[in-house]
């Protein structure tokens, strides 16, 4: 059974949503013993970071992420999906606030329905991050970093605090089915 590789280097949105399930799914249809997920990302879309991680979450196989060069905001919501999960040596976490773009006029209501859920995702995310790091040496400070102040985590520090299991190189052989997700 071959190990899947998916190279994921984009944004955090619809497409490379869909692209993601889609390349995964084709990996379980294939019989893949391992799914591994290399990941550079700027984060992207609350919505479907939280979609990915679940879904990765569900895969009847196992699950291993990779930080190719930087992991940024809800990036590190799809990457701690990885049941096993690495870095490079030269590789950064970016913890910080969400921010919105908003089109056109808002009423109040609309505002309000914003806020609310912002403040659910701010609470999703802190949650996720608690649980995937649960039992680390050194607890990260989750909603701290996400509504005032930014934290960059080196791959030394990532180990203290339960992101990673090791550091390392990213996983490429010739035996690996290779799959690309770009935005």
């Amino acid at each position: 059974m071959p190990v899947h590789v998916i190279n994921f280097t984009g944004p955090i949105n619809a497409s490379t949503c869909g692209q993601l399930i889609d390349k995964a799914s084709i990996a379980v249809q294939q019989k893949a013993s391992k799914l591994i997920v290399n990941i550079a990302t700027m984060g992207g879309e609350c919505s479907y970071g939280f979609t990915m991680y679940n879904f990765l979450l569900s895969l009847p196989i196992p699950v291993h992420t990779h930080n190719l060069g930087t992991v940024e905001s809800m990036g590190n919501i799809v990457f701690l999906a990885g049941e096993r999960r690495s870095a490079c040596t030269h590789s950064k976490f970016l913890f910080h606030p969400f921010h919105w773009h908003l089109q056109g006029a808002v009423d109040h209501s609309r505002m309000s329905e914003y806020a609310m859920s912002l403040d659910y995702d701010l609470y999703l995310y802190a949650r996720i991050v608690a649980e995937r790091t649960e039992g680390a040496r050194e607890t990260l400070e989750t909603e701290k970093y996400l509504t005032a102040a930014p934290r960059i985590i080196d791959p030394s520090q990532a180990m203290l605090c339960g992101l990673i299991d090791a550091i390392e190189a990213p996983v490429i052989t010739a035996e690996s089915v290779n799959s690309i997700i770009h935005g």
